[in-house]
């Protein structure tokens, strides 16, 4: 396939640090993060969810730490997740410091509403006792009062300003490793206020649109948020926040970083909103092949047409397709040429049969690369 160069995106250049095994900024690839939403203490259940969200994806998993029963339980997530754990922190440095302690590998705080200069020195210390990063969380709802006194509402100059503030709390502790959000439910303001906290310092920035709504609604606004800023080169780690499951947070996020261009993951449908040249049932068949492939984490992409208007053009895009044609079949796609005719009554089994197959290869052919690249240090 040629190269497309409008089709690439100049990140923005930031520092790097680590979140466990997980790198994010520099030209590390952009993670995608999820919250969970069971009682922490519930260890089981916590543990349970974080493994469904890692196989929808997730790179990332962020737990809240309320109470000492949670911090209590972390000890136990970590060791059995299979992705690093962020402890969420609110006001209490000690949960802080138990949370570094039972292995989180990061922390999410406000400097600023931890306590004292000489809580914070506890927390810095604790973190770089255990190897934490941080992410300092700014909220364009719950924005430092002599912030609101002084600029009137949340806006974006409030909000960058308070991510310095606490910035400046760390590096006077000599600690560096963190990275910064600085989130709102309004689109706009979000995207401003990342904008303008780019431009200011050169950390690696974890994106989102706080309190998004539900999966349509927060979907579409994360995806006009946070598509905007990362098509900017503006982002290193995002998080859509929904009114849903965990999963659905890390399904909407793959899909705003597949649709760039900037992470491939599963199998990407292309398909068409079906009309009356369609020569099958368009809207069924996507419904129930997006069930059935979502255990397939290769990235493999997939045109599913209803007509030859545009078929043959997306197939030829595509490493699979299936094109509607007339008397109740149509024609299979490989890697862009045409295949063979199925019947429509067989099509969804086959196509099925046909990425799984696709994704053996694809799952085969990295184990044979990362196996020679492992072996090449040793025969130099």
């Amino acid at each position: 396939m040629s190269v497309r160069p409008w089709r690439d995106i100049a990140r923005r250049k930031s520092r790097q640090i680590r979140v466990g095994k997980v790198l994010v900024g520099g030209d590390a690839p952009i993670s995608v993060q999820t919250m969970t939403n069971t009682i922490t203490a519930d260890a089981p259940a916590t543990i349970d969810q974080i493994r469904r969200c890692a196989e929808a994806g997730a790179d990332i998993v962020r737990v809240s730490c309320p109470d000492v029963e949670s911090t209590a339980a972390l000890k136990a997530i970590v060791r059995e997740s299979p992705v690093p754990i962020v402890a969420d922190i609110h006001f209490h440095y000690k949960r802080a410091i138990e949370a570094a302690e039972a292995g989180a590998a990061c922390l999410r705080i406000n400097p600023g509403n931890i306590g004292d200069a000489k809580r914070v020195r506890e927390v810095v210390k604790a973190a770089k006792d255990y190897g934490c990063s941080m992410r300092i969380g700014v909220n364009g709802g719950s924005l430092e009062r002599h912030l609101l006194e002084k600029y009137g509402e949340p806006c974006p100059d409030a909000m960058v300003e308070s991510a310095m503030e606490h910035a400046r709390i760390l590096e006077d502790n000599d600690f560096f490793e963190f990275k910064i959000s600085v989130k709102a439910s309004d689109v706009f303001l979000t995207a401003a206020a990342y904008q303008a906290l780019s431009e200011a310092c050169d950390y690696p920035l974890h994106l989102g649109v706080t309190e998004a709504g539900g999966r349509s609604i927060g979907a579409v606004k994360s995806s006009i948020g946070l598509g905007n800023l990362l098509w900017m080169g503006i982002g290193d780690t995002i998080r859509v926040s929904l009114s849903a499951e965990p999963e659905e947070e890390v399904k909407v996020g793959y899909e705003i970083l597949k649709s760039l261009n900037l992470r491939h993951r599963g199998v990407t449908i292309i398909s068409c909103p079906s009309c009356a040249r369609q020569g099958f049932n368009v809207i069924d068949t996507v419904s129930r092949l997006e069930e059935r492939l979502a255990h397939v984490s290769q990235p493999i992409t997939l045109s599913v047409i209803g007509c030859v208007v545009n078929g043959p053009g997306e197939a030829r895009e595509t490493d699979l397709g299936f094109t509607g044609g007339g008397a109740g079949s149509g024609m299979i796609y490989v890697s862009g040429r045409p295949s063979h005719k199925m019947s429509n009554a067989d099509m969804i089994d086959h196509i099925v049969e046909l990425v799984e197959k696709r994704a053996e290869e694809i799952a085969k052919a990295q184990t044979e690369a990362e196996a020679a690249e492992a072996v090449a240090p040793a025969a130099e």
